[in-house]
């Protein structure tokens, strides 16, 4: 049986934003980023781009669901996974609307 392996990448880019992807080879992934390879792709105009994180998985689907995961976390929220803050990561997945069980319970009297 072969083992198959994905990464879960970020890359911060040159203006400060951050891009999560998946691929089986990330030297080559970033290298393929910082030459421009895609003219379409969000990093294109935002080179040169620099490998922040990265997590190896043996699931595919795994790895799909965490990178879909994380593309849709607040900037806040990635730092803290880019730097294994993790109480900063459990802060900032707390949900912050006023309709918030904490908030509302708070403000009980």
């Amino acid at each position: 049986m072969i083992i198959k392996y994905l990464y879960v990448y970020i890359v911060k880019c040159n203006d400060g934003t951050y891009y999560t992807g998946v691929t089986n080879n990330v030297d080559k992934r970033l290298v393929e980023h910082n030459k421009g390879k895609n003219t379409e792709s969000y990093t294109h105009s935002r080179r040169p781009l620099e490998l922040v994180f990265c997590e190896l998985f043996t699931n595919y689907n795994l790895a799909i669901e965490w990178e879909t995961r994380i593309k849709k976390w607040s900037v806040k929220k990635k730092e803290a996974l880019i730097n294994s803050d993790w109480q900063k990561l459990v802060e900032e997945a707390k949900c912050k609307n006023l309709s918030s069980h904490e908030i509302y319970n708070s403000k009980k009297i």
